[in-house]
């Protein structure tokens, strides 16, 4: 693909396109001005300042690559990296936006989401390079590794149809490990969406753990903050009960990575994009027919995971995938009942 790169409203997609090459003048002095400004620095998305041309006296910020309600992500080349003649010194570079910078533990929420990423170690969860403050503008960010490659938005947007078994397997059982791992290391995503997955040339990544959260006992010492105040769920993917402010659960992942896997067998969402509690109430769950690419005996499982009642989600992110792989490995064979 060859199209500029395509920035995500809802989100924080950590985009370059693929083949997105290097350009070819090189800084050798890493905490020199750079001679060169690109229109990118000088404009910002809604909320958000102009951002200055290098921030730490490190990070030479590029351009903008996607911002969504809590933050942005720009492509930046870390200047140091680049004077010790790193062949690939870019980097993806978040920041929270004003208005919600403005909070007093908005740096805390920041560092958490960097503490929680960077405490996952997994081939399919985004790397995380480290945690900075630029004190000259009063800036908090996260430093993290530049991905190249498509979302999983963008990817429907070329596939409306879906995409057979032969293909979304390699989607869907690398993102279902990656959601198992965190589960039994006791994180929570919280925002589970196509925006958040990325298909890159390294593999499937998931990201953005700006919503989630540790269990208690985990990351000892890191404060718990509660990310519902912020009301940032996405409705169309946000179980019941986080849209009706309960709190944020493993359970509430199964619910959003089920529409997810639909959507990719399909083509369509399960619920037409609606408010999981409107999708409820409207009693569409009863309707729900399997995704004509997903394997016969993968559907009760995923059909479980759609479920509306939290208590009806019994199902975990490990059980999804081995139910995916084989057809003995799923011990539910009874009738599923309508979600409710």
């Amino acid at each position: 693909m060859t199209d500029p790169l395509q920035t995500d409203p809802a989100g924080q997609a950590l985009v370059a396109p693929p083949g997105d090459d290097p350009p070819g003048d090189l800084t050798y002095f890493a905490f020199a001005e750079s001679k060169e400004l690109e229109p990118a620095r000088t404009s910002a998305p809604s909320g958000f300042s102009t951002m200055p041309e290098v921030l730490a006296g490190r990070y030479c910020i590029e351009r903008l690559l996607g911002a969504g309600g809590m933050g942005a992500v720009y492509r930046a080349r870390d200047l140091l990296a680049e004077q010790y003649g790193d062949p690939d010194p870019y980097v993806a570079l978040k920041v929270l936006n004003e208005d919600f910078a403005e909070s007093p533990d908005a740096s805390a929420v920041l560092y958490s989401e960097f503490c929680i990423t960077r405490y996952l170690r997994h081939d399919n969860v985004l790397r995380v390079h480290g945690f900075h403050v630029d004190t000259s503008c009063e800036r908090a960010f996260i430093t993290m590794e530049l991905m190249r490659g498509l979302t999983l938005d963008k990817l429907l947007c070329e596939r409306p149809l879906g995409l057979p078994w032969k293909e979304l397997q390699d989607i869907v059982l690398p993102l279902l490990d990656a959601l198992a791992y965190a589960h039994a290391c006791g994180v929570v995503h919280g925002d589970m969406k196509p925006s958040n997955v990325m298909l890159s040339e390294k593999g499937v990544r998931l990201f953005d753990f700006g919503l989630g959260r540790a269990e208690e006992g985990v990351l000892a010492g890191l404060p718990h903050l509660s990310r519902e105040r912020f009301n940032a769920w996405t409705p169309g993917y946000a179980a019941p009960e986080l849209l009706e402010h309960r709190q944020l659960s493993a359970c509430a992942d199964i619910y959003a990575v089920a529409c997810v896997i639909y959507e990719l067998a399909s083509g369509k969402h399960p619920f037409r994009h609606l408010p999981s509690t409107q999708a409820r109430d409207q009693h569409l769950g009863s309707a729900l027919k399997p995704p004509c690419h997903l394997p016969r005996h993968g559907w009760p499982a995923l059909r479980t995971a759609l479920a509306f009642d939290a208590g009806a989600r019994a199902i975990t992110a490990g059980q999804m995938r081995d139910a995916f792989i084989a057809p003995s490995s799923w011990p539910w064979r009874r009738k599923i009942r309508p979600s409710r």
